[in-house]
C-alpha cells in the first residue's frame, strides 16, 4: 500500500479475529513510531506491548479505575456519562491480540504543577508522541493491521501507572488485530470550514 492509500484507507477498528499478530510485524510497526519527528529530537517516547496474560492483567487494572470512576473516585468526576463508552472500549481491547500503552518520557508527571514555560515543553512531548502514535496507525494499515487509538486510559490512570510500575505520564493506548468488521468511512470536516490561506 502507497502512504498516500494508508493515510486515506486507515479507519479505527473495533472488532479483531482471533488470530495473533507474528512479533516480527508488531516490530516493525513499533519502529514505525520510533522514526517520527519530535520536538528538539527529544523522543520522549516509551511503548510497553502486551499481549496474552500481560494484556489481561493489564487490563484488569484498567477496569479496576473504571470500576472506581463510576463511583466518583476517577481523575474526571464530571465525565461520568462517559463511562459505558469507556467500558465497551475496554471490550475492544480485550478482543484484541495486542495492546501498546504509550508512555511520555519527558520530565513531567500529570500532576505536576508547571510554569506556563515548562506547559509548553509538555505540549510539545505529547505532540511529538502524537506523530509517533500516528506513524505506527499508518504503517499498521500498511500491514494489513487494524488498530485502535485509545485515550480512555484517562478513566483509569493512576491503576494502569500502579500496573506497570512507572513514574512516566501515561499518553493512550493502541489495540491493534485483523480487523474483523468493515469499519465505517467517518466524514472529516470540510477543507474550507479548516483550513485558512493568507
Amino acid at each position: 500500500m502507497e502512504t498516500y492509500d494508508a493515510i486515506y484507507k486507515r479507519r479505527s477498528i473495533r472488532k479483531y479475529k482471533i488470530s495473533d499478530i507474528p512479533d516480527d510485524v508488531i516490530e516493525k510497526i513499533l519502529l514505525a513510531g520510533l522514526q517520527a519527528p519530535s520536538s528538539k529530537n527529544k523522543q520522549p517516547w516509551k511503548f510497553v506491548v502486551t499481549k496474552g496474560e500481560s494484556k489481561d492483567e493489564a487490563l484488569r487494572a484498567m477496569e479496576s479505575g473504571i470500576e472506581k470512576a463510576k463511583c466518583g473516585q476517577g481523575l474526571l468526576p464530571k465525565r461520568q456519562h462517559l463511562i459505558p463508552s469507556v467500558e465497551n472500549t475496554l471490550k475492544i481491547m480485550r478482543q484484541s491480540p495486542v495492546v501498546v500503552f504509550v508512555f511520555n518520557t519527558g520530565e513531567h508527571h500529570l500532576f505536576d504543577a508547571v510554569e506556563t514555560e515548562e506547559k509548553f515543553v509538555e505540549v510539545s512531548d505529547v505532540l511529538s508522541i502524537g506523530a509517533a502514535i500516528e506513524n505506527m496507525l499508518l504503517m499498521a494499515a500498511d500491514l494489513g493491521i487494524g488498530s485502535l487509538w485509545i485515550c480512555d486510559t484517562v478513566f483509569a490512570y493512576n491503576e494502569l501507572c500502579a500496573h506497570f510500575n512507572e513514574n512516566n505520564q501515561l499518553i493512550s493506548a493502541i489495540s491493534f488485530g485483523y480487523a474483523d468488521e468493515e469499519a465505517k468511512v467517518i466524514p472529516k470536516k470540510d477543507a474550507e470550514t479548516v483550513i485558512e490561506w493568507r
